[in-house]
């Protein structure tokens, strides 16, 4: 594993989206390592999947704090027993603290279903039913102390059909986040680690092309 960023991914349900992340992460030539996946929820479906394949993990619950910057401090130092350089998040849903996100910039990844910076917070496949646009999709951006706002590393689109409902188009967009997000990974990893910046950075930030 020599020379991989070592990747925790932080989950709070079935962490699908982690799944496309473990599997990316056997390809020998692939840029991470997942080295831990931990969860704000014991109850979290994804905890078996990692476990299944030997990664090591993690619970916390963020009742058991009074607030949230004690909450992401406890996080904080397991991510530092883990010896993590890089975090991922994959359907995580708390809200770090702003001391949490600042330590963590540039180092850290979110995937959101909708074309950001469109739909940002809850409900993004209700709010573009509602705003009745004619595409959505997935963005994977960098997070920063900003809710959904930090700078967006890949996209990717999918059509919103005449018949779609919220759940239909959540399935959809699902299936491409799969897609990307190891992608995207692998991209802004390998743009970070190559001296020719420039060159490294000359790929389309939209998927499927």
């Amino acid at each position: 594993m020599s020379g991989k960023t070592k990747v925790a991914i932080l989950i709070s349900g079935r962490g699908s989206n982690m799944k496309s992340l473990i599997q990316a992460a056997k390809d020998k030539e692939y840029p991470a390592e997942i080295i831990g996946v931990f969860s704000n929820r014991a109850d979290a479906a994804g905890l078996e999947f990692a476990k299944d394949h030997g990664i090591q993990t993690a619970v916390i619950s963020h009742k058991d704090f009074e607030s949230r910057e004690a909450f992401c401090d406890a996080l904080d130092e397991q991510l530092e027993a883990w010896g993590a350089e890089f975090i991922c998040l994959a359907g995580y849903m708390r809200i770090h603290s702003n001391a949490f996100a600042e330590k963590w910039l540039g180092k850290m990844l979110n995937i959101h279903p909708s074309l950001l910076p469109l739909f940002k917070g809850l409900k993004p496949q209700q709010q573009a039913l509602d705003a009745g646009v004619k595409v959505s999709g997935a963005s994977v951006h960098e997070v920063i102390p900003e809710l959904d706002a930090g700078p967006i590393v890949m996209q990717g689109v999918v059509p919103v059909l005449e018949d779609d409902d919220a759940d239909r188009l959540a399935a959809r967009i699902l299936k491409i986040e799969h897609q990307i997000y190891p992608k995207a990974l692998a991209h802004y990893l390998k743009v970070q680690t190559n001296t020719d910046r420039s060159a490294a950075a000359d790929q389309s930030l939209i998927w499927p092309q």
